[in-house]
Formats: C-alpha cells, sequence, structure tokens
C-alpha cells in the first residue's frame, strides 16, 4: 500500500529495510494470515478461497484447506451458477496491526497479501474517508457558502 504523503513522516527512515525484514525473512514471503505466496500468480473464487498450487488443493480466507466440488475446479470461463476462478498476482505488504505507522514494533508488523491488508484496514479506511469527505464539506462551507 502506498504511503500517504502527509503520513510519510511517521514511518522511520529504514521502513523499506524493516519492511522486507517481515514479508521475506519471517514471513518467508507468504501471508501470514492465509498464506497466499508472493509474486505468485494464484486463481481463487473471489469468496477467499484459493488454490493452492505447491499443496494442489484449494485453501480458504484462513489459508486452512477446504473442498470445492470436483465439477467447480478451476473453470476459467463464465458458467451460469457456478463461482469462476481468476487469477490475480499476490503482493505483499508490511501492515501495522493497531493502524499506528509509529509503533515499529515486531508484534505490531504483519506481512499480509493485498486482500488481507484492505480487509484488516476496511475499518480504518471508511474511518479516514468520513473525515475525508467531512474536512472537504467544511472548507467548501468557509470558503465557498454552503456545500452542494
Amino acid at each position: 500500500m502506498p504511503i500517504r504523503p502527509d503520513h510519510r513522516w511517521l514511518y522511520p527512515i529504514d521502513w523499506r529495510e524493516l519492511s522486507a525484514l517481515v514479508r521475506f525473512s519471517r514471513a518467508r514471503g507468504c501471508c501470514e494470515r492465509c498464506g497466499r505466496p508472493h509474486g505468485q500468480v494464484v486463481a481463487h473464487l473471489g469468496d477467499g478461497r484459493w488454490w493452492d498450487a505447491a499443496r494442489g488443493c484449494w485453501r480458504d480466507a484462513r489459508g486452512r484447506r477446504t473442498r470445492v466440488a470436483p465439477n467447480r475446479q478451476l473453470r476459467l470461463a463464465v458458467h451460469a451458477g457456478e463461482p469462476t476462478a481468476t487469477t490475480t498476482q499476490v503482493v505483499l505488504a508490511t501492515a501495522h496491526l493497531d493502524h499506528d505507522p509509529g509503533n515499529n514494533h515486531p508484534r505490531n508488523l504483519a506481512a499480509l497479501c493485498q486482500r488481507c491488508h484492505l480487509a484488516h484496514d476496511r475499518a480504518e479506511h471508511r474511518r479516514r474517508r468520513w473525515t475525508t469527505l467531512f474536512r472537504r464539506r467544511a472548507l467548501g462551507d468557509l470558503f465557498l457558502g454552503a456545500y452542494r
């Protein structure tokens, strides 16, 4: 995830090295929530289930083995009433578990794929979006009159 310019000063100067240490040394290049491997293209059903090619099985959003009906496995074409597998390249990012970029303790950092990172930050993104819209409305009222 890109770092917002107004939050950049909260991160330490060696953030790249710290992030790489968490993602590749501690997590060994896999998401710490679901186990998706960094840089690999994985097939997924859109509901969190994904194909683990290394183990030859389907996994759920928590990385546990799951069952998918044999007639639904890895269909890349659209079929009526069946989940369709699509592919995504996995990119790991280092996430702050308490959403505080100043807290860089190893227990507060986790290597998460883009799906798990967005799910973890969902409430924080909602709060920031509300704050941004509220700030824009206030500035509009201050300089332009009633906001429309």
